[in-house]
C-alpha cells in the first residue's frame, strides 16, 4: 500500500486529502459580535444604574452627594457578567468613587434585580470611563496650529494666500 494512505475506522484514507478537524465553536472569525440581546439588556441595566446612582440615593459617603455618570454597559455573551462605564462629574475624586462603587456593588445588583425583570441579574464590576479624556486629548491635538494648517483646504490659486483671504 502507498505510505500516503492509512487505515482509519475500516477505510483506508489518504492522509494528504484529510482535512483538519473544526470544533464546533471554532468558525475562525475571531471574537463573536455583540448580540442584540446584550446590547438591550445592557442599555436596561444603564439605566437602572443611572437612577440608583443619583445624588442621594446611597449611603456611602463618597456617592452619597456624587454625580455619576453611567456611559456604557458591557455585558458578557452568556449575561452573566456586566461591566459598567461611569464618569464621575467633571472626573472629581474618581479614586474615592470608584471604591465606593466597589463597596455597593452587591447592594447595587440587589437594587437591580427589583427594578430590571431578568431571569439572573449579572455581576456587575465597575470601571473608570476613558472616552471623555480621550475626546479632550483629539480635539487639543487638532487644535495644534499646524495640524489646523494641514487641516485647512489648499487655495485653487497658488497666488492667494492661505487664510483663503483676497486680493
Amino acid at each position: 500500500m502507498d505510505p500516503g494512505f492509512r487505515r482509519e475506522c475500516g477505510y483506508w484514507v489518504n492522509a494528504a486529502l484529510k482535512m483538519p478537524r473544526r470544533h464546533s465553536n471554532d468558525h475562525g472569525r475571531g471574537p463573536r459580535p455583540i448580540s442584540q440581546r446584550q446590547l438591550r439588556v445592557g442599555e436596561e441595566l444603564r439605566h437602572a444604574l443611572a437612577q440608583l446612582l443619583r445624588p442621594g440615593e446611597l449611603r456611602d459617603p463618597a456617592l452619597r452627594e456624587a454625580n455619576i455618570t453611567v456611559v456604557e454597559v458591557r455585558l458578557s455573551p452568556d449575561l452573566r457578567n456586566a461591566t459598567a462605564f461611569v464618569m464621575p462629574l467633571a472626573g472629581a475624586n474618581a479614586d474615592e468613587i470608584m471604591a465606593g462603587l466597589k463597596r455597593s456593588a452587591v447592594f447595587l445588583k440587589g437594587q437591580v434585580a427589583r427594578m430590571v425583570e431578568l431571569r439572573q441579574v449579572p455581576n456587575i464590576v465597575f470601571a473608570l470611563d476613558g472616552a471623555f479624556e480621550n475626546a479632550a486629548h483629539i480635539a487639543a491635538l487638532l487644535a495644534r496650529p499646524e495640524v489646523e494648517r494641514d487641516l485647512r483646504p489648499p487655495s485653487p490659486d497658488p497666488n492667494l494666500p492661505d487664510d483663503g483671504a483676497t486680493k
